[in-house]
């Protein structure tokens, strides 16, 4: 099996499971009362998974329609043009690059592969993919709401996300010289792609309709990315919402309380729950949120900056496009950078 038709395999297996348990959760949940399955517990699951859903779903499809339009519009010169070839200037405008480009995590790992190719460097590239996800608007404007009452915890989130970003892409930049892309695979994707740039290329030749014509298969393949990509994270999301709102209706709050009742382990805890639920970086914050009442806030903050830059299926999906050891060295450092800049948020900012 090949690692595509292997990941394909593993996300139609996802999201069947998850047909099937809501598929359970409907059909039982509307016995009579009396049976074991009336359970207060699961009304407040069914409560707890739509809502997640629910909040996730506009801030994914914003983040998918721009992923799209970058995928085909942004040609290899505008991106070789963009990264200029000072490093630190390079890693600040890859940054500021995920503040234009509102994409999700789900978005910009297989958007990466395109930019490396079309000349991104990879110092420039690493802190696209970490800080992409967390500093831009649509996850900026998410937390705000999440967090009303607590703006603070917004800033935090954005300004630790950045430092991180940025000491890691000079790590990458200083002592990983070597090309970390995996062997280079034409997929019939990039075949397709190299076929609409070449008749970029040419279209100076063409009249009038050919051109429209051109554009109007532009918007069509933009479309084919909406929906494909949408449909590939929604399997993501709706795992990722039963998981919380199973853990969320039946692991007690006490246990959990019990579990991070100091700021180490809790940070650690938090960070754990980060990397296995996968959640979406435009959604995570109302997750956080819910847990606001039972962890310090310092380690809600390791929670929202170390799940969009490091977590299973992002791992996975990074696993497609680099090398295992970059893949894991990357993972090890960020984990112990946002560790360390948790503990000192929660001491400089929440004490």
């Amino acid at each position: 099996m090949t690692p595509k038709s292997a990941a394909g395999f593993h996300t139609n297996a996802l999201a069947f499971v998850s047909l099937i348990l809501i598929f359970i959760l409907y059909a039982f949940s509307n016995y009579a009362p009396g049976t074991l399955l009336s359970n207060p517990k699961l009304q407040i699951f069914k409560t707890m998974f739509i809502s997640i859903v629910l909040e996730a779903m506009p801030f994914i499809l914003i983040g998918v329609i721009v992923s799209a339009l970058i995928q085909v519009f942004v040609s290899d010169e505008t991106v070789q043009r963009m990264i200029p070839k000072n490093p630190v200037l390079g890693i600040i405008t890859a940054s500021v690059l995920g503040i234009i480009f509102p994409i999700c995590e789900c978005g910009i790992v297989p958007a990466i592969r395109k930019l490396i190719k079309k000349g991104m460097p990879l110092h420039a590239a690493t802190t696209f993919i970490l800080v992409g996800p967390v500093l831009n608007p649509i996850v900026f404007w998410s937390t705000f709401t999440a967090f009303r009452t607590r703006p603070e915890i917004t800033y935090t989130r954005m300004g630790l996300a950045f430092i991180v970003a940025l000491i890691v892409g000079l790590f990458v930049y200083r002592f990983v010289r070597t090309d970390q892309l995996k062997v280079k695979d034409t997929s019939s994707s990039e075949v397709h792609q190299h076929h609409h740039d070449h008749h970029h290329h040419h279209q100076h030749h063409y009249d009038a309709p050919k051109e429209r014509a051109l554009f109007s298969n532009k918007c069509i393949e933009v479309m084919g990315h909406v929906v494909s990509e949408f449909f590939d994270m929604g399997k993501y999301l709706v795992f990722g919402s039963l998981l919380v709102a199973l853990l969320q209706t039946f692991v007690a709050n006490e246990s959990l309380v019990h579990l991070g009742s100091s700021q180490t382990s809790a940070n650690l805890l938090m960070m754990g729950l980060a990397f296995v639920l996968s959640l979406c970086s435009t959604s995570d914050a109302f997750v956080a949120q819910s847990f606001l009442p039972v962890f310090p806030t310092g380690s809600l903050i390791a929670f929202m900056v170390f799940g969009p830059m490091i977590n299973l299926k992002g791992i996975l999906m990074m696993l497609a496009v680099f090398r295992a050891k970059f893949v894991a060295l990357l993972a090890i450092f960020v984990f112990v950078l946002v560790l360390s800049g948790s503990f000192l948020a929660e001491w400089l900012v929440f004490h």
